[in-house]
């Protein structure tokens, strides 16, 4: 999953003035790190369906994977920078 094209997360949404930017779930005010969190916490998936009713199950695999993915992003110093 080196290489996720913006396609494959078409359902995270950043925008500036929701939640400060942070990667939202389609325009709403669900996180990603909220997502990440609950999971973390042993919530399972339909748990999160049910708190959240407008959130669908691909949503929260999508804030999953983004999750992953981010944690793998590494930042390169450029040269005269």
């Amino acid at each position: 999953m080196n290489q996720l094209e913006r396609t494959d997360l078409d359902r995270i949404t950043q925008r500036p003035d929701v939640m400060g930017g942070k990667a939202c779930v389609r325009g709403t005010r669900v996180t990603v790190g909220m997502i990440v969190g609950q999971i973390a916490a042993d919530h399972r998936i339909d748990e999160l369906l049910a708190d959240y009713p407008y959130l669908e199950r691909e949503d929260i695999l999508q804030a999953l994977r983004y999750a992953a993915w981010r944690a793998e992003e590494r930042e390169v110093a450029l040269a005269g920078t």
